[in-house]
């Protein structure tokens, strides 16, 4: 299976951007074209992040139960992106380190944005 990409909902698009940015950018992420009320970040090509309004209208919800997890180059970039989001107004949901039962390769870091979403952003050895 391949995903192509992954919508996150924001009340304003303008107003998330800064999250994001700061985020994204903590893991080599560049933020693409705008295009219709979205913003994109990913590399051309490949799966990418979009920031959008939902498309029903609704307020945008953070699930419970769901997250998405990032995976990073190294434990350097995985720590990076947990401090930026953190600096942006993100609310952390695990300092970076590594995590039982997974074991010792796998070393991972939690937070949510200003909206609720939880994200993890990941390295393996």
């Amino acid at each position: 299976m391949s995903i192509g990409y992954v919508t996150i909902g924001a009340h304003d698009v303008e107003a998330a951007l800064p999250f994001f940015h700061r985020v994204f950018g903590a893991m080599g992420y560049e933020r693409g074209e705008p295009e219709g009320g979205w913003a994109f970040y990913g590399p051309p090509g490949s799966p990418c992040i979009g920031i959008c309004k939902p498309h029903d209208g609704q307020a945008p919800r953070a699930g419970n139960g769901i997250m998405i997890a990032f995976k990073a180059d190294s434990p350097d970039q995985v720590a990076a992106a947990h401090s930026a989001a953190l600096a942006a107004g993100g609310a952390d949901e695990g300092s970076p380190g590594y995590r039982p039962p997974e074991g010792t390769s796998f070393y991972g870091a939690y937070f949510r944005d200003p909206v609720g979403n939880k994200f993890c952003v990941y390295a393996t050895s």
